[in-house]
């Protein structure tokens, strides 16, 4: 299936080396401008940077002023559309503020341009595949129904052997890898469930039963009661999900996605679901954000969704920070980089 060809990994895409590539600035000085608009937890980063990176000057400029900042800066941090790009001089590192940036981060011009891209990838793997897991045990306990039987306050006892899912006679399969994907697998394999793996990049992971290739997705996707997405946004991923991906999967299946939502095509989906042709879905990320009010996947019976929330929970800026300190510092010491990125894969 040859949209699949991207599907490798779980937000980072598999298990990248700790480092490689590589961008030295010279004289052990460099010049690094976070781009605006900063989140407000990163109001004080110039300041800490400046003081846990020696040889390190921060630039925070607002944005009439960006440009010009930009013009003699060996580094950045955050989302550099074209324009600014070109106003670029002597730019070496981009570091991006996410595992996958939105749509549009890796445009044309950025590709073909020398500056070396890293991301936040593996920052949030703990929170993002907890948020998974729920998703799954709320699926396969039936509680979407549940929810909405509260909102009525309607006691429904009522219930088939066929409506609860034991996840220890389930085959789950992970779809990419990577480290949120890894770590599902690895949990849901300590509830007893079989757990296959497909990725570009992998060939074995803890509690997997395999990890094979992609393209044996779909020989496996019919053989799976839990199909879970975690792959990222690329220009293989696009879409993947769509009426013939779903109509491959059992029409008992649950269908799970916390990678990317334009991996997913959501009147596809929408539709796989009324014709019976899966069993329920959950999902944290949309083809469109906000999720608009009318589409009827709000209303859709055996769904679950959450707004693009899995990667919330405690430490998280401070994760960030710690990439980009440590990319600070290997930058200005002329070492090689964490977290890099292909950025053709756009990952």
């Amino acid at each position: 299936m040859s949209p699949a060809s991207g599907a490798t990994g779980a937000g980072s895409m598999g298990p990248a080396p700790a480092v490689s590539g590589g961008a030295a600035p010279s004289g052990g000085q460099a010049t690094l401008v976070l781009l605006p608009p900063q989140r407000a937890s990163a109001a004080g980063w110039a300041e800490r940077l400046t003081k846990d990176v020696p040889g390190l000057t921060v630039l925070s400029p607002d944005e009439p002023n960006v440009a010009e900042a930009l013009r003699t800066a060996d580094a950045a941090y955050g989302v550099l559309p074209a324009e600014l790009l070109a106003a670029t001089t002597r730019l070496r590192w981009l570091q991006a503020p996410q595992a996958g940036p939105p749509p549009g981060f890796y445009h044309p011009e950025l590709v073909a341009h020398p500056v070396q891209v890293t991301n936040m990838r593996a920052t949030y793997t703990d929170h993002v595949a907890e948020h998974t897991l729920a998703m799954v045990l709320a699926l396969t306990r039936g509680l979407p129904q549940y929810v909405q039987d509260q909102q009525h306050a309607a006691w429904n006892p009522n219930w088939e052997p066929t409506a609860v899912v034991p996840l220890s006679e389930t085959t789950a399969l992970v779809i990419g890898v990577g480290a949120v994907g890894a770590e599902v697998g690895r949990l849901l394999a300590a509830f007893g469930t079989k757990v296959i793996g497909v990725d570009a990049r992998r060939s074995e992971a803890p509690g997997f039963a395999e990890v094979l290739p992609v393209d044996a997705l779909d020989e496996q996707l019919p053989t799976a009661d839990l199909v879970i997405l975690t792959v990222p946004h690329t220009p293989d991923t696009e879409g993947m999900v769509n009426r013939q991906f779903l109509q491959r999967c059992k029409r008992s299946a649950l269908f799970v996605n916390v990678g990317r939502g334009p991996t997913v095509r959501l009147d596809d989906l929408d539709a796989a679901l009324a014709a019976g042709e899966l069993r329920g879905a959950a999902l944290d990320v949309f083809e469109i954000e906000p999720l608009p009010a009318e589409h009827p996947l709000w209303h859709r019976p055996g769904v679950l969704l959450t707004p693009h929330v899995a990667g919330a929970g405690p430490h998280t800026d401070e994760r960030r920070y710690a990439v980009l300190v440590e990319n600070c510092r290997r930058f200005v010491a002329g070492q090689e980089l964490i977290n890099v990125v292909d950025k053709t894969k756009w990952f």
